[in-house]
């Protein structure tokens, strides 16, 4: 019997920016891999760090789909993330939105939920602002999890360029590359996903599409 392969999304729970600018989980990027991930018969679990409804960035609203509403209606309820036990799932993914870069880069179970996935030789895998959450994040070897791998997150360039990088807390292109990283990034918002092992990261929603074809393709391999 084929066993049933599982993901846990974690998502942002941040809705204010601290300038009072609304924010959120950037849709598209959860969106879609999630309608890949079902297609595929995975089953999704959706965290925050609080639970509850997963606020979305009315900016990327714009681009929804019809066929994205059974992804939304999911962001309704999402479970709180210390509740969740990572030997349950066999890949971690963390879709982007501003918000990421205010909750989960610097919350403690975010880190030690994405230390165990890493320290197990699982899928962590993330996109855009997503990668927020890989900051700090460090191995039972005591190294950095980004350190000496190749990887790509919303670039400095790309935050210059939608005039957000005074309301950022951090760069975070910069920050990933402090921690030991190999930044590979492409032109200003092209369809960019990295894959170094078993961490798969993207640079921007453009590549929301393919970061989710490539996390299928690596557990399809597992």
């Amino acid at each position: 019997m084929n066993t049933i392969i599982t993901i846990l999304i974690i998502a942002t729970g941040t809705s204010i920016m601290n300038n009072g600018d609304k924010t959120g989980l950037w849709l598209e990027e959860y969106a879609v891999p999630y309608m890949k991930f079902k297609e595929q018969g995975f089953e999704v679990t959706v965290a925050t760090i609080d639970g509850g409804v997963v606020p979305i960035d009315p900016n990327s609203l714009e681009g929804q789909k019809p066929e994205w509403k059974e992804a939304m209606d999911t962001l309704n309820t999402s479970v709180m993330l210390k509740d969740v036990k990572s030997e349950n799932y066999q890949a971690v993914y963390i879709p982007g939105g501003h918000g990421a870069m205010f909750d989960l880069a610097d919350d403690k179970v975010v880190k030690s939920v994405i230390a165990q996935f890493a320290d197990n030789n699982k899928i962590v895998s993330s996109i855009c602002h997503g990668p927020a959450s890989l900051v700090g994040v460090k191995l039972k070897n005591g190294k950095y999890l980004v350190d000496g791998k190749k990887l790509v997150s919303f670039t400095n360039s790309e935050e210059d360029e939608v005039n957000k990088s005074k309301l950022m807390p951090f760069m975070l292109e910069s920050k990933l590359v402090e921690q030991g990283a190999i930044f590979q990034a492409k032109a200003n918002w092209a369809d960019n996903v990295v894959v170094d092992g078993n961490l798969i990261t993207g640079q921007n929603p453009s590549g929301s599409a393919s970061i989710a074809e490539a996390i299928v393709e690596k557990l399809k391999k597992k």
